[in-house]
């Protein structure tokens, strides 16, 4: 994730305007300031993973705020406890105010795919996660 950050790129992944509509509608929060953008792979999670490590799918990489792929990996992994603690203990943005916008806006991403009747299974979870994104916010 470190290589895939550093690459220079004018491809964008996550728009500022989806943030700023969707955050609030999804999340009940307005879209945190991003502090750093950085190149994303923008769809990491566990079916895009391979042993020996490769990632695929790659259509949508782009710019994202930073800690997009870490927040997104994160996601994926509510619905086992033990991973997502581990994700979050492996990439200690998460949980920070650095990683507040990105954390937001897959949560927002999420939470919109559910409205339209997919990933029904992390609903909860990602409820559980609005909830957290919101204390953090007003703290």
């Amino acid at each position: 994730m470190e290589k895939v950050s550093a690459v220079d790129t004018d491809r964008v992944a996550v728009r500022q305007q989806f943030m700023e509509r969707a955050i609030p509608e999804f999340v009940g929060i307005p879209a945190p300031a991003v502090s750093s953008w950085t190149t994303a792979h923008a769809d990491l999670h566990w079916a895009n993973l391979t042993s020996p490590l490769r990632l695929l799918d790659w259509e949508g990489w782009g710019q994202a705020p930073e800690t997009f792929d870490s927040a997104t990996l994160y996601a994926y992994s509510l619905l086992k406890p033990d991973t997502a603690a581990r994700v979050r203990a492996v990439f200690p943005l998460l949980g920070s105010p650095a990683g507040l916008a990105a954390e937001a806006t897959v949560c927002a991403q999420l939470l919109q795919t559910v409205s339209r009747g997919d990933n029904l299974t992390l609903e909860g979870p990602l409820r559980d996660w609005s909830e957290e994104l919101r204390r953090r916010q007003s703290a």
